[in-house]
């Protein structure tokens, strides 16, 4: 009777305690949840354009100036902050709600790492731009246009000392930097001309209000061209160089991709990865052989082999006048193909618009999707499509075979359906509006790629020439790792660089010539590719290993795709969680 006794004493004591360890833990999440509140609208004065750019509207009219007291502001923040969230026991919150505390302090990080180590702030001018977040107020649809164009004229009131903090900021700038940012924010002039005269004309102002704004805008397009004046004509005999080196670009590496993988790691990876590849595209170019070169003698060198076939197929594309109406034509083919293989439910209230790329964009990538935020879910997602316009014919034919008839379908799944528009539309569901707003880079791109394969694996087009396609543009992917870190810490030259893309990775002259400019002006950001693409694939190998015949596709893709835009390596452990 003793023992029963003692231990019906103890079960009592033991059901107490759990049911107060989860009232406390119950209470640290709402005092966390709250605390997310307060953090992101703080997150909002201190980033006015971040905050337009998720749909959140309430400081459109503010333009920051860039200036030494604004970075004191922002390490400010980020130390109050990092000592607030301090305050937490990470052991009580939920796991949701450590995923976001994680992503938040990556955060903070970041901001600390930018203004005190990466320092680009004084040698990348493209930094500074304003022509975007005020083309964004003009494309809005979330209120009544004159109030957009209030906020429109409130916000042009900071231009002037916006360019002149950015003038005392710059300190030997690089050269490829300074050049984009001549090139970008003259291009973004367009803006505060034309389509602000467009704007004015459909608007209902006053007279008096129109006169205003446009006296004004001309003062701000002096301050554009004036910014790019001064950078033509900045003395740089020694300009910093665009690489980042090795420490910075590991530092860098770990807080934007969040990935399980290091930099050093995941290049291994992309390393061995090119030779499995390699492997796979000679056996079906060697396949294809005579039916695109008859009985021509085949090449003893695999990879010129496979170069030969590839230049053979690619001969079927488009036109330059056509590339953007293709494009168009195949975003219902892909949306209809996913729903008739139940591979994951697209909702057809978002709105996906193709449109050309507008000119402050221009300058880094032929194709790209600008989403809405989280506040904002109904607008537009735009499908941003870099015209051939001005192309000489050698350059057209060049970027056309690049995006020949199979690659262009690739493009496609991966920019719309039901790579990056779909799953930005699943983001902005999210419950968390902090996965949401953080969207981690590496799972965004990762899942992009991660659809391409995934289509053709669901007999998506199936062909021996549409998976030697498929290969061609993974191994872009793949590349993109070994050039982003080959450059930025082994030094490597732009002749090694365009042969590593033309040669290894058979991409034409002109996308090879883009991807060198782009990786001078970027860095880590190409790694997210591949990185967050093998995360998710072995993620999905795992479990379907696991699950065996219980494994659903469709069920796995929502499932993932509900967590919002975190890193992989912490949706990985939600839903690993879950299954148990």
């Amino acid at each position: 009777m003793k023992k029963t006794f003692f231990l019906l004493c103890a079960a009592v004591l033991i059901s107490s305690c759990n049911k107060k360890d989860t009232t406390v833990a119950e209470n640290t999440d709402k005092q966390f949840d709250a605390y997310k509140e307060y953090f992101v609208d703080e997150l909002w004065k201190l980033s006015p354009e971040w905050a337009s750019s998720q749909g959140f509207h309430k400081y459109d009219s503010v333009l920051i100036v860039p200036n030494s007291a604004n970075d004191k502001r922002v390490l400010g923040f980020a130390k109050v902050q990092l000592d607030s969230m301090g305050n937490y026991n990470l052991e009580q919150l939920s796991d949701h709600n450590k995923t976001d505390y994680y992503m938040m302090k990556n955060l903070l990080e970041g901001f600390v790492f930018s203004i005190n180590e990466l320092k680009s702030s004084e040698w990348d001018p493209s930094g500074y731009n304003v022509s975007g977040s005020f083309a964004q107020i003009l494309n809005g649809s979330y209120d009544s246009l004159d109030n957009r164009l209030r906020n429109f004229n409130i916000k042009m009131n900071n231009i002037p000392a916006y360019y002149e903090a950015a003038k005392q900021n710059v300190k030997n700038p690089t050269r490829e930097h300074t050049d984009l940012a001549i090139a970008q924010n003259l291009g973004g002039i367009s803006v505060f001309e034309t389509d602000l005269k467009t704007a004015l004309d459909k608007s209902t102002l006053s007279q008096i209000e129109k006169v205003e704004i446009l006296t004004k805008s001309k003062v701000a397009i002096k301050a554009i061209q004036d910014y790019a004046s001064w950078l033509q004509k900045l003395e740089n005999k020694t300009p910093r160089s665009f690489r980042l080196g090795k420490d910075l670009y590991a530092r860098k590496f770990d807080l934007d991709i969040q990935s399980g993988y290091n930099a050093e790691e995941i290049y291994q990876k992309a390393i061995s990865q090119k030779k499995e590849l390699h492997e796979k595209m000679y056996v079906l170019a060697d396949k294809l052989w005579s039916k695109y070169l008859g009985n021509t003698p085949k090449p003893s060198d695999k990879l010129v082999l496979i170069r030969q076939v590839i230049d053979e197929i690619s001969l079927q594309h488009t036109t330059p006048e056509k590339f953007q109406s293709e494009i168009e034509k195949q975003i219902p083919e892909l949306t209809a193909y996913v729903k008739e293989k139940d591979l994951l439910y697209i909702d057809p209230s978002k709105p996906l618009v193709v449109r050309k790329e507008p000119d402050y964009m221009a300058g880094v990538a032929g194709a790209s999707i600008s989403a809405p935020g989280p506040y904002d879910k109904n607008a537009n997602t735009y499908y941003n499509v870099g015209s051939l316009s001005g192309w000489s014919k050698e350059e057209s034919e060049s970027y056309l075979r690049e995006y020949n008839d199979y690659i262009l379908q690739i493009l496609n799944i991966h920019e719309a359906i039901p790579g990056h528009y779909t799953q930005l539309v699943y983001s902005n569901q999210s419950p968390s509006i902090i996965k949401a707003i953080l969207g981690n880079g590496a799972m965004i791109e990762g899942w992009a790629v991660y659809t391409e394969k995934m289509m053709l694996e669901s007999g998506y087009k199936n062909s021996d020439e549409m998976w030697l396609m498929y290969y061609k543009w993974n191994l872009r992917t793949v590349c993109n790792t070994i050039l982003d870190n080959s450059v930025h810490t082994r030094e490597m030259t732009k002749e090694q660089g365009i042969g590593l893309l033309t040669r290894e990775a058979f991409q034409q002259t002109a996308e090879a010539e883009g991807k060198w400019k782009r990786v001078t002006l970027s860095q880590v950001q190409l790694c997210s590719y591949f990185t967050g693409y093998t995360e998710i694939y072995d993620f999905r190998e795992e479990l379907k290993s696991k699950q065996g015949s219980a494994f659903n596709l469709k069920q796995f893709h929502e499932k993932f795709l509900s967590y919002g835009s975190a890193p992989v390596k912490y949706i990985k452990e939600l839903m690993l969680k879950d299954e148990k």
